[in-house]
């Protein structure tokens, strides 16, 4: 049996070294170690050695499959390298690369790039909260009564536990109250979703801006002053917007901002583009309430919250007629942002 494994050995081993090509090299492994192979057959035999010849005939039959087994891996990469070396051959490494496409962030991501830094320089900072939201953070705390439409099941995205999409980033100034206390500056940027008829103003997945300011002594001067301030550093000096008296819950009194779209194309109209007010003491108190102390008493802090729309925002900044455009990853499109 050791000759036997001797010579298995040494026909492998020949026959390896002669071997050129990857298919040979494939027939010699299936004629030695395969199923059917006479080192494999050899294996089998080991039944019929005797037992005080087992462990000899066992340990040489392990030494011959590991010498041919290195033999196949070696003789294996040897025949890749050279397949490699002939595939480079023909490559001229001084030739110029070809130019790669230049991308670009989406149009979206740029306004709220250019936002964010306006009013990180104007002292807000940014927060964040979850998009699937209760009704208390999303409208209870806010001042929203049990009829209002917002909460109807036609208006919103409702889940099966009563938790729902957000409809707004207002949700995130309530959770910015429930853990600080004033004064409180932010800034909430994130998707907000409505059931709304998709057009050329409406998505029913969109994004928002939202923000907050609470202290001593903050004033509608306050929020008119911030507001045109910003929309005039995104927009240009001669950027033409105005307020108008509105209704929400949350604040009192309240505003709708306005501005003039200058589309390609497209004759000028006005557009909403932000909603605005000094917050409701009502919030106030029920935001006191759910922390059970005095840090948001509605005698002593005032504030004024705003919230815009970025896919508006996008519209305006760069001329787009339609709001579609934004989803619909037309890469003709997208492609005239690129830097």
């Amino acid at each position: 049996m050791l000759a036997q494994l001797d010579t298995i050995q040494t026909e492998a081993l020949a026959a390896i070294a002669g071997i050129t090509d990857e298919a040979s090299l494939e027939e010699v492994r299936i004629a030695f170690l395969g199923k059917k192979g006479s080192l494999t057959a050899a294996a089998a035999g080991m039944r019929d050695v005797p037992a005080d010849q087992k462990k000899d005939v066992g340990q040489k039959l392990n030494e011959v499959r590991e010498a041919i087994t290195s033999a196949l891996e070696t003789t294996s990469a040897d025949l890749t390298a050279k397949k490699d070396a002939a595939a480079f051959a023909s490559i001229d490494p001084t030739l110029p690369s070809r130019p790669l496409p230049k991308g670009g962030l989406h149009p979206l991501s740029l306004v709220l790039d250019e936002a964010v830094k306006v009013l990180r320089r104007m002292g807000f900072a940014l927060a964040e909260g979850p998009e699937i939201e209760t009704e208390w953070h999303c409208f209870d705390a806010l001042n929203t009564p049990a009829d209002h439409p917002a909460r109807n099941e036609s208006d919103t995205f409702y889940f099966e536990n009563g938790k729902l999409l957000r409809t707004h980033t207002s949700s995130v100034q309530i959770r910015t109250m429930e853990k600080e206390v004033p004064p409180v500056r932010i800034i909430a940027p994130g998707s907000a979703f409505r059931r709304d008829e998709i057009d050329a103003t409406h998505l029913s997945a969109f994004h928002q801006l939202e923000g907050l300011y609470v202290d001593q002594r903050v004033t509608l001067a306050d929020l008119k002053g911030t507001l045109e301030y910003f929309f005039r550093e995104i927009f240009g000096s001669k950027t033409e917007f105005r307020f108008r008296p509105h209704f929400f819950p949350f604040t009192e009194p309240s505003f709708e901002v306005d501005i003039k779209l200058h589309a390609a194309g497209r004759p000028s109209k006005w557009i909403e583009i932000a909603g605005c007010g000094m917050v409701d003491p009502a919030v106030f108190s029920e935001v006191g309430r759910k922390r059970g102390d005095a840090a948001y008493d509605p005698d002593k802090v005032t504030g004024f919250a705003f919230g815009m729309g970025l896919d508006r925002l996008a519209m305006i900044m760069y001329g787009i007629p339609d709001l579609r455009l934004l989803i619909e990853n037309d890469v003709r499109f997208l492609q005239q942002f690129r830097g």
